[in-house]
Formats: structure tokens, C-alpha cells, sequence
């Protein structure tokens, strides 16, 4: 059976976004185990065997909803370099406060994140997608710890890393006015320590 969507063109998403935008929808509603493939399909307006034709397995679809989810982080970094040209120190600035305001928004938390908690199998095809994210962020914070003159550039990296981290973490167990609440000042205070340290002036 064909998808009224796909007998007209240029009205509606395809059923391959529908499902995807759907799925994500669902997965940070009701958590990951939480959605069967029937609910994804009815709620996408289409059915199961369209849904195993775009993706193969639950599993795959996951995987692929992270992919999406994933692919935002490259505007992200073309943001910072665009509104600092030539600043890395200003970059890295404007990525404290950049993902503070992503983690206020995150009412379910971190896709990846929370993907990772649901699906400990080291098998299981998202947790790639996980672990090549999150690798490839740090190696892009550590790049530009590094080009502010930062000495102990993966150090700070690292640090950052799971101040934002256990933010997401502690805003979903005691809401936003909670420790979370002090991202920012507690982030800037570790990147003036640091830029300290490594002898930079005006931090």
C-alpha cells in the first residue's frame, strides 16, 4: 500500500522523515523501550511495512533518529567560528553559553544521552552512533581548548565535558533551578583557571 504522501509530491514530508520525526517525538516521550514500532507507525500516518522498508529493524530506526540528532552539531560549530572569526578564545566562550541554552531546552534530556542509559548492549548499532558523537565532540572542544592557548587542552575539555554532562543530568533530578542552574558561571570560572594557568591575560 502506498502513503497518500507519497502519491503527492511536494506536500508533505515522506514517510521516511515522518517516521523519523515521529520516533524522536515518542523515544523522549515515553523512552526508547517505551514505543513499540505499531504506535511509531500509526502515529507517522503510515504503516509497519513501511517503516521496515525505510529502516530494517527498531534497532536500525534508533540508530538513525540519533544519526539526525547527530547531524545538528555541525551548524553548531560553523556558528562559532562565524560569529568569533579568528577568536578561538571568544569560540569557546560562546560554546558555554551555546550549550547551557540547547541543555535548558532539553526537557527530556540529551537524545544521545539518554539513548546510552536505555541501551547498554555494546552491540547494539546506537551505541556507535553514541560513541563516534561524543568522541568527535570532545576532539572538537579539545581543538579549540587548544587554539585558545590553552596548555592543558584536553584537560579542560574533559572538564567541560562532564560539567555539561552532569548539568543534564542534574536539571531532569531537581529542575532548573537547581546546581544546573550555575553551568555557565561554574564553566567560566574552569576556562579562567585555566587560561590562568596557561598565562593568557584578560580570560
Amino acid at each position: 500500500m502506498m502513503d497518500n504522501d507519497e502519491m503527492v509530491s511536494g506536500c508533505v514530508k515522506r514517510p521516511r522523515e515522518r517516521i523519523i520525526d515521529t520516533a524522536q517525538l515518542l523515544f523522549r516521550k515515553h523512552g526508547i523501550r517505551g514505543v513499540g514500532v505499531d504506535a511509531i507507525a500509526e502515529e507517522a500516518g503510515t504503516n509497519k511495512m513501511t517503516l521496515y522498508r525505510h529502516f530494517g529493524s527498531k534497532d536500525e530506526l534508533i540508530a538513525e533518529c540519533l544519526r539526525e540528532t547527530a547531524r545538528t552539531a555541525a551548524p553548531f560549530w560553523r556558528d562559532l567560528e562565524t560569529n568569533h572569526p579568528g577568536d578561538p578564545l571568544a569560540q569557546l566562550h560562546a560554546w558555554v553559553r551555546a550549550v547551557a541554552s540547547y541543555a535548558s531546552m532539553e526537557a527530556g534530556g540529551c537524545d544521545l544521552v539518554t539513548a546510552a542509559f536505555e541501551l547498554p548492549e555494546p552491540d547494539h548499532p546506537a551505541r556507535l552512533v553514541v560513541e563516534t558523537f561524543k568522541h568527535d565532540q570532545r576532539e572538537k572542544l579539545v581543538g579549540l581548548c587548544r587554539e585558545a592557548g590553552i596548555a592543558e587542552a584536553e584537560k579542560l575539555a574533559d572538564t567541560l565535558s562532564l560539567l555539561l554532562e552532569g548539568a543534564r543530568v542534574n536539571r531532569r533530578s531537581v529542575g532548573p533551578d537547581g546546581p544546573s542552574a550555575r553551568f555557565v558561571m561554574l564553566a567560566e570560572a574552569v576556562i579562567a583557571s585555566f587560561s590562568a594557568a596557561s598565562g593568557k591575560v584578560g580570560a
